[in-house]
């Protein structure tokens, strides 16, 4: 049994994960000139948000949960956005002869793009807890990737197709025995498997104009890890 975070709700975008067209989070600002503007107008671009999340509950009633989220959002022209990501992994009351095992693992993609994009609000945390369980092993891994591009990042189908091959190893995990440590490693060689698929598509994209004349727009992939 898992318990997971509804996600928010959407206006105007299409969230890409894992092949389907599912929705996230967004307010857009504009979609088309103002009435009355003159032909050629420039078009207000768009603020866009997301919200992920893996989140397990072990106790004397269920004492092994794994819960893993690994989404990709990928956003058209932006002004901003706001990604957010969390993984809690909570162990409560087990006994020492029957230790509890939670695990929550969230790995969530995001790809941003617009010459005029100026602000990336992004937040990755994890927090594992332990309460009058010893014994108990509890972990939990947030890892975060923010793809920021001139233009928009189209995935090659030999791209999507690593990442769900990625996507069923962070869920094989599940049926793994073996200790926190472990876990942690290969969770983490898994998120360096991601990077490598969007450092990748990110430098084969060329580089743009920023929001400044005088500032070039180079396409970036920024990892944030965290584990607890």
């Amino acid at each position: 049994m898992t318990h997971r975070k509804p996600r928010t709700s959407t206006v105007g975008r299409q969230a890409v994960r894992l092949g389907m067209l599912t929705t996230a989070g967004l307010v857009a600002l504009a979609t088309a000139a103002p009435a009355g503007a003159a032909p050629g107008s420039r078009i207000p671009r768009s603020v866009g948000a997301v919200v992920d999340e893996a989140h397990t509950l072990a106790n004397r009633a269920h004492p092994v949960q794994y819960d893993e989220e690994f989404s990709i959002h990928q956003f058209g022209p932006l002004v901003a956005a706001a990604a957010h990501n969390r993984a809690v992994a909570a162990s409560v009351g087990c006994s020492p002869s029957r230790p509890c095992r939670s695990i929550a693992l969230s790995f969530q993609i995001v790809t941003t793009s617009g010459v005029d994009l100026r602000r990336i609000n992004a937040t990755n945390i994890s927090r594992a807890v332990n309460q009058h369980c010893t014994g108990c092993q509890t972990f939990a891994g947030a890892y975060q990737f923010i793809v920021a591009t001139p233009r928009p990042l189209t995935l090659s189908a030999r791209d999507r197709n690593r990442l769900a091959d990625i996507r069923r190893r962070v869920a094989e995990l599940r049926r793994c025995g073996d200790p926190v440590p472990e876990i942690e490693r290969r969770a983490d060689a898994l998120a360096a498997e991601v990077r490598a698929v969007l450092d990748r598509a990110a430098a084969a994209l060329p580089a743009g104009a920023g929001a400044s004349p005088l500032r070039e727009f180079r396409p970036t992939v920024t990892m944030h890890r965290h584990v607890s």
